[in-house]
């Protein structure tokens, strides 16, 4: 199951167990439970602290394995063999599992100890997920931390009846107690404030209680961790607030394009931009969500920006780097299927349609890309392009047009997205030559038509295009004294990752130039 690299790295990891680790497995006569099995065998010997045994009687999931401490018996359960990107994870449950301490904040880490009740937690991923990961780590984390928290990472492509049965779209996908608790890409942070009642409300008095900032960034992505550093190392001082640190980068796979780096993956990309800006003075507030500026009266005066739990701070100099959203299709039946059907990201839940027919809107780069990875999985891909022609480079188009199980429809207006109420089962669509109306029998529809900019909270403030872009001069100065913006939210043309990470220091020496010839009041 793991080569010798893989061996030596994990034997590597294991010698910082503090106490004995469990693996107890739960098996059938299935490969799976051997694949399993064999995996864990070659796990136990690489660590004194570990060992393993197997309860087939225990009234859960097979094959399953859990990690725990000799004696207990909650932890970490897996239900499935966790490789490809859910690795990493099976790596930090033995660890933390064994006493290796966490990196989160130490306060979130006790308000995880103190939370009150009984969760049952269940985790739907793929291993070709990239937003899984991070899901599934978290939860490892609180059942570790917290004995009245179990969780249950399930692969769903071993457990295909549980994804047909509780119609999973969408992966990660969350249950809790066996209700729907969320789909997507979600931080620790976000997990607890949204299990713990009073979070928020804490949350936001002890925003209210910070000092104003000399430069606060809004956005967490490539622009505003760029911005975060150049404010830092100028002696500024500095916060940083946001959604989730990386943004947009989080849901990218493969980057071959960041110059120096040949290449790398999103989420690895992320977490370098998290260390960089974590070896110096910043204030990142994180998992929150940005609701309304409230700009200063005159040039010189503080600007505040109201968050969505009331908090409001203040600051100085004000950059903005809030990124870009996927863009909807906006036509009936596309918010009702969400997650049921429609989705946006072909490397995450392409695996669920496998050997079902499915259709991608769009014909740009990220359109057919995503129908190339999708060929390989599903029985068949329609690529439903609205202009008279593909807008993806050359050597894409090429390389999809010899796919036998393709089909590409240009000048097509998707008009409606249907189902039986459960799950999507087709969509309609308009040919634009002659206004004539189609149907397409499908089981998934991903959406690759673009990104809008996360502007929409700025209403009534600093000037946007009719898209939604921040017009912004040369220095990324906006229509408002103090206030710069960077990045895909701004009109500066193409959005690509490194033109975001230099357009966010260009912003910070701006907000520096600006705070050295302006008075604070």
């Amino acid at each position: 199951m793991l080569d010798n690299n893989l061996k030596a790295q994990l034997k590597a990891y294991l010698e910082r167990l503090t106490q004995p680790v469990e693996l107890v497995a739960t098996l059938d006569d299935s490969k799976h439970s051997a694949d399993i099995q064999a995996l864990l065998k070659e796990i136990e010997p690489l660590s004194d602290k570990v060992t393993y045994r197997e309860d087939n009687s225990a009234n859960v999931r097979k094959p399953s394995f859990l990690i725990t401490n000799p004696g207990k018996t909650t932890g970490v359960r897996f239900a499935g063999s966790p490789l490809g990107h859910e690795f990493t994870s099976l790596v930090l449950a033995l660890l933390q599992t064994g006493g290796h301490p966490s990196k989160e904040a130490p306060e979130l880490l006790e308000q995880i100890r103190q939370l009150d009740g009984e969760f049952h937690f269940e985790t739907y991923y793929s291993l070709s997920c990239h937003n899984c990961p991070d899901v599934v780590q978290a939860l490892n984390l609180m059942a570790i931390l917290n004995p009245n928290i179990t969780h249950t990472a399930i692969d769903g492509g071993m457990f295909q009846n549980e994804i047909q049965e509780r119609n999973i779209m969408g992966v990660p996908a969350v249950f809790l107690n066996g209700n729907e608790f969320g789909q997507g890409r979600m931080t620790l942070a976000e997990i607890v404030s949204k299990v713990d009642s009073n979070a928020e409300k804490r949350t936001a008095e002890l925003l209210n209680k910070k000092d104003a900032f000399d430069v606060l960034i809004v956005g967490s992505g490539p622009a505003g961790a760029s911005a975060a550093v150049y404010a830092a190392r100028k002696g500024l001082n500095t916060g940083l607030i946001g959604e989730r640190f990386g943004g947009q980068v989080l849901d990218t796979v493969d980057i071959e394009n960041y110059i120096s780096v040949p290449k790398t993956e999103g989420a690895k990309l992320a977490g370098a931009l998290k260390a960089h800006v974590d070896d110096y003075q910043v204030d990142v507030i994180d998992s929150q969500t940005v609701s309304r500026l409230i700009p200063g009266a005159a040039e010189g005066d503080l600007h505040q920006i109201e968050t969505a739990s009331g908090a409001i701070l203040k600051t100085r100099s004000l950059i903005i780097a809030t990124g870009a959203r996927w863009r909807n299709m906006n036509v009936p039946g596309e918010n009702e299927y969400r997650t049921r059907g429609v989705t946006y990201c072909p490397h995450c839940d392409g695996p669920l349609f496998k050997g079902k027919r499915v259709a991608v809107i769009g014909g740009g780069n990220s359109g057919v890309e995503a129908a190339i990875d999708l060929a390989g999985l599903v029985e068949h891909v329609t690529v439903l392009e609205f202009a008279s022609e593909m807008r993806a480079d050359a050597v894409l188009q090429k390389k999809l047009r010899s796919l036998s199980n393709v089909d590409v429809i240009l000048n097509a207006q998707t008009t409606e997205v249907y189902g039986d109420g459960t799950k999507l089962t087709g969509l309609k669509y308009k040919d634009r030559t002659n206004d004539s109306m189609h149907d397409i029998v499908l089981a998934g529809i991903f959406v690759q038509i673009g990104l809008l900019p996360n502007t929409q909270w700025l209403d009534g403030t600093v000037e946007r295009n009719k898209i939604g872009e921040i017009v912004v001069d040369s220095r990324g100065e906006t229509n408002i004294k103090g206030v710069f913006a960077a990045g895909d939210c701004t009109t500066v043309p193409y959005k690509q990752i490194i033109i975001a990470a230099g357009e966010g220091a260009k912003a910070s020496l701006s907000a520096f130039d600006y705070l050295i010839r302006t008075t604070a009041k």
